[in-house]
């Protein structure tokens, strides 16, 4: 059973009413707002909106100038996050069991197919030149000569 706790006694507490005389009973003066605080609280809002209403003009021109830099740096950050992706998708492969050495195996398998296939006899090794002659030829766009 809960135990009853004895409430302890509560004091009134005093109402204390406080006039303040003014000379003729004029009532207190109060300070009017200022309208030069509104007024450059306004100045700066529309500096602001005009700012704003002009940045797509002054994104479409910046953009204009600068496309060809823009396009680059955004390759290079395409190009820097795919290669993190692919390296964090690497390392999660290889934390499963088995599959690093079977990829291993796959590798090795395939490194000794391509021996066999273009490195083993003169006339593959010819053909494997000019097939990367002819790469190379379409990637810098140079004219095959005859």
């Amino acid at each position: 059973m809960e135990a009853q706790q004895p409430k302890p006694p509560q004091a009134e507490t005093p109402k204390v009413e406080v006039t303040v005389e003014t000379a003729d009973n004029a009532p207190l003066a109060t300070v009017p707002p200022t309208s030069e605080s509104e007024s450059q609280f306004q100045e700066y809002v529309d500096l602001v909106l005009s700012y704003l209403s002009k940045l797509p003009d002054y994104m479409g021109d910046f953009f204009g100038e600068y496309q060809k830099p823009l396009l680059t740096v955004g390759l290079i950050v395409a190009a820097f996050v795919t290669v993190k992706v692919t390296l964090a998708v690497l390392d999660a492969l290889n934390d499963i069991p088995l599959l690093s050495p079977f990829f291993e195996l796959v590798g090795m398998g395939y490194a000794g197919w391509f021996v066999y296939r273009y490195l083993l006899r003169a006339s593959t090794r010819k053909e494997l030149s000019e097939e990367l002659k002819g790469l190379k030829n379409q990637v810098l766009g140079n004219a095959p000569k005859v």
